[in-house]
């Protein structure tokens, strides 16, 4: 068991950074993730990945490792509890709806829940993405100091 928990800890690592290490500055890599954070937390009916292909395609800087790392991130277990936030953020900025709570809420809810969630998932999107951009861009830059600083890496005085 440990040796399975240390091989999917090792290849996490390894993906981290593969990420930081590419050839995007910080900026791009933190964009490339709020992007992908503000996408994934809107309702999008799972066409975040067609999307995020067509920019990794179209778009050169685009960090297509933190585009995907926020599928991982967002998974679907984690979507349902933005979902609830969200209807919750929605009504308490609108009001509450009598006779509804966040168990009754679908894609097939009436216009006021809709819109409730609608609403909830925007500030919660754009809150997170604002989040998740500071965050990975404090990470990049530190691990890209700390690349640089390295004794390994100085260059050799001849």
């Amino acid at each position: 068991m440990r040796e399975r928990v240390a091989s999917i800890r090792a290849r996490v690592w390894s993906g981290i950074e593969r990420a930081f290490a590419a050839e995007h500055t910080p900026h791009e890599i933190a964009v490339s993730f709020a992007f992908g954070v503000f996408f994934v937390v809107m309702p999008t009916a799972g066409t975040a990945l067609a999307l995020f292909a067509l920019i990794a395609y179209f778009v050169d800087r685009a960090s297509k490792l933190a585009l995907v790392s926020t599928l991982v991130i967002f998974n679907p277990p984690v979507k349902w509890a933005v979902y609830g936030a969200s209807f919750w953020v929605g009504s308490y900025i609108l009001g509450p709806i009598p006779g509804v709570s966040v168990s009754d809420v679908s894609l097939d809810a009436g216009f006021d829940i809709l819109f409730r969630q609608l609403l909830g998932n925007t500030i919660l999107a754009v809150v997170l993405a604002a989040l998740g951009y500071v965050v990975v861009l404090h990470l990049t830059r530190m691990y890209k100091y700390r690349e640089f600083s390295s004794p390994a890496l100085a260059p050799a005085d001849d």
